[in-house]
């Protein structure tokens, strides 16, 4: 059994400002901000939410199936994932777009600054659920991606019998009231960022209870705080964080605690073993530049997990 991702594949262009964000930005003038940060360095790296998690579950010995859609210049992307042995058989490529484009800055204390071009992600609603019905899923996740075909592959997973985790992440904004509240309504589980959760409840009208009652969990990842998973039944489990040699760069931690969370649940290891392996695979993310260049191997995934919680997860 395994699991199905449903979200973006992208080219990542990476900057790093050696200052701090606020230093070059006035609050009392941000209708009218014009501001250049000096990047001086910089590197493109792969991404995209969907690629990102289907790396790091690759990285746990797990055979996950990844629904993306790529675009003319997605041939370095496709050959990436065929050297590291992951399908790319239900990723479709649209030849008359470029792939899903992420230019994010970060400062020397994190915080980053992106800008996202979604290319071949518009097309994301030609892929059906239906396309993988041989494949023995157990769980799907509806990622980021474009809004039409999130959209589809909830309702999609749902007519499938299919349990699914809903993450609108970055893309959160693009969906109303009405239509956040449907994929609350559909989806078996919600996972956001500490901001997200803000913004998640203004934007739908619920509050963390709300939202926590109408699934059977409700994950909120909480950066060097670690994550919180709220139950259904009021109950809430919290994950620590796991400590980390140097925060290097945070692009794509997210997904890695993602892809551990996800590993966990698949393999009924329960939510406190599961949201610790998420935050163990955030923290091995963290330590490396770019969402796709940390590569531990199993046995060395086995050992820190061990050295960090006093158990093996497997």
């Amino acid at each position: 059994m395994t699991a199905l991702i449903c979200g973006s594949i992208a080219y990542d262009t990476l900057m790093s400002n050696p200052g701090n964000f606020s230093d070059a930005i006035l609050p009392d003038q941000l209708d009218k901000i014009n501001v250049c940060f000096l990047v001086p360095e910089m590197k493109r790296e792969f991404g995209g939410t969907g690629g990102n998690i289907a790396y790091n579950l690759k990285l746990l010995g797990d055979d996950p199936v990844l629904m993306a859609t790529i675009g003319l210049d997605g041939a370095p992307y496709l050959e990436h994932f065929s050297k590291l042995g992951i399908s790319t058989r239900y990723i479709r490529t649209i030849s008359q777009a470029y792939t899903a484009q992420c230019f994010a800055t970060s400062d020397r204390n994190n915080n980053q600054i992106m800008s996202f071009h979604p290319g071949a992600m518009g097309f994301s609603h030609e892929n059906r659920i239906t396309d993988a019905e041989q494949e023995d899923i157990r769980l799907a996740i509806v990622a980021p991606d474009g809004k039409d075909g999130m959209i589809q592959h909830a309702e999609d997973c749902v007519k499938n019998g299919i349990p699914f985790i809903f993450d609108p992440g970055q893309g959160l904004t693009m969906f109303s009231q009405p239509e956040l509240r449907r994929f609350i309504d559909l989806a078996t589980y919600v996972i956001v960022n500490d901001y997200e959760s803000k913004v998640l409840s203004r934007n739908s009208g619920l509050s963390t209870a709300e939202i926590a009652a109408k699934v059977d969990a409700y994950i909120t990842t909480l950066g060097e705080k670690g994550a919180r998973i709220y139950l259904n039944n009021g109950d809430a489990i919290d994950i620590p964080s796991v400590p980390v040699s140097q925060a290097v760069d945070p692009t794509g931690c997210g997904d890695a605690f993602r892809a551990g969370l996800i590993y966990g649940m698949t393999k009924g290891l329960g939510w406190k073993t599961a949201g610790r392996l998420g935050s163990l695979m955030g923290g091995i993310k963290i330590e490396q530049m770019g969402a796709q260049n940390h590569r531990p191997t199993l046995a060395e995934i086995g050992s820190r997990f061990e050295k960090v919680f006093g158990y093996r997860f497997r």
